[in-house]
């Protein structure tokens, strides 16, 4: 028999009542949730390299899952600084409330509810982005969870289901009235996933009609692209998510544009190279042999993007099987493109 959920008026409101992004007007820059990227090294780095929120990979909320390795290392956040943002998914009200306490238990400021993944794999258990079918029970998800936790619980959606159905206004409606403390909408529904172009009609409409703070997503790959979405669509914050894979820097390059109207020098070929170095040791650290080396392979492709030599170094570096070559393989590509003058070598 399902469990009945209490729902406290006062909890509620005392929830909906303050923002957890602060009062500062600035427009709040955060790192999506992206599974197998947003992980406790990247997460770190892309704080420091001025996210002012950088939110989990999706965690499930099924109990039976959360002793396996890999949720292990999802619920880990030993030396994260404040605030530790967790996103969690499923289907079942009261499981995800016991979900949301457990990963407060583990250290978790912020929850924050997948309704946007758009994932084969997610969708066919009605997780993520297909909730957004189901408008009665993507209430009873928010209000389970909102009521379940004493801290602030947020929502990410799509503009809706499909083009037929772009019901995220209403959705949006509904996390208001049910105490969400702030929404981010993709601007995409779930059957384009990643194709095609954003659209930020639909996040506008939504800004405009809720009084919590709304986060734009999709697409935000520039300085100037972000300060055309925030005028656009009036949004409080942004999230940033593909475009920060393999440039952690994107978000103080946003930041300094917004504030000031320039452009930040581009990294220099050592601090890109710093910083690379210091992001796979973390993945090392964190993960071990092989598991580090083995994700260590996809960050070092999105790194070399674009970058000379990129061809030679990822098939070397895919090739290398322990952490120590991975290290010394970019320490050694980066002291011949020095060798080499500004331009370095072809690709």
């Amino acid at each position: 028999m399902e469990t009945l959920i209490t729902i406290d008026p006062t909890h509620r409101d005392a929830a909906h009542a303050a923002s957890p992004f602060g009062g500062s007007g600035l427009p709040v820059l955060v790192l999506a949730p992206m599974a197998g990227v947003t992980d406790k090294p990247f997460r770190l780095l892309c704080k420091r390299s001025g996210a002012d929120l950088a939110v989990s990979e999706m965690t499930t909320s099924d109990p039976s899952l959360w002793h396996t390795r890999k949720s292990r290392q999802r619920m880990d956040h030993a030396g994260e600084p404040e605030p530790v943002s967790v996103q969690i998914a499923g289907t079942e009200p009261e499981q995800m409330a016991v979900a949301a306490r457990h990963n407060v238990a583990l250290g978790a400021d912020i929850i924050d509810i997948n309704m946007g993944c758009p994932a084969k794999k997610v969708c066919k258990a009605w997780a993520g982005s297909a909730l957004m079918r189901d408008e009665g029970l993507v209430e009873r998800i928010l209000r389970a969870v909102v009521c379940a936790v004493e801290v602030p619980v947020t929502l990410k959606i799509r503009t809706g289901w499909n083009a037929d159905h772009r019901n995220g206004p209403v959705i949006a409606r509904i996390a208001e009235d049910c105490g969400i403390r702030a929404l981010a909408v993709h601007g995409r529904t779930r059957d384009q996933k990643y194709g095609g172009e954003a659209e930020y009609e639909t996040i506008a409409r939504i800004k405009q009609s809720l009084s919590i703070p709304v986060l734009a997503n999709g697409d935000i790959d520039s300085p100037e692209k972000a300060r055309q979405v925030l005028a656009y669509t009036r949004a409080d914050g942004l999230l940033i998510g593909r475009a920060a894979q393999g440039r952690p820097w994107i978000f103080r390059e946003i930041r300094h544009f917004l504030e000031t109207g320039e452009h930040l020098p581009a990294p220099t070929r050592m601090e890109v190279r710093d910083t690379l170095l210091d992001h796979l040791r973390a993945l090392h650290e964190f993960y071990g042999e092989p598991g580090g080396v083995r994700i260590a392979r996809k960050h070092l492709g999105w790194y070399a993007k674009g970058h000379p030599g990129q061809t030679a170094l990822r098939a070397a570096f895919n090739r290398a099987e322990s952490a120590a070559a991975q290290i010394d393989l970019v320490a050694e590509h980066f002291e011949r493109l020095e060798r080499s003058g500004p331009l370095g070598q072809a690709a």
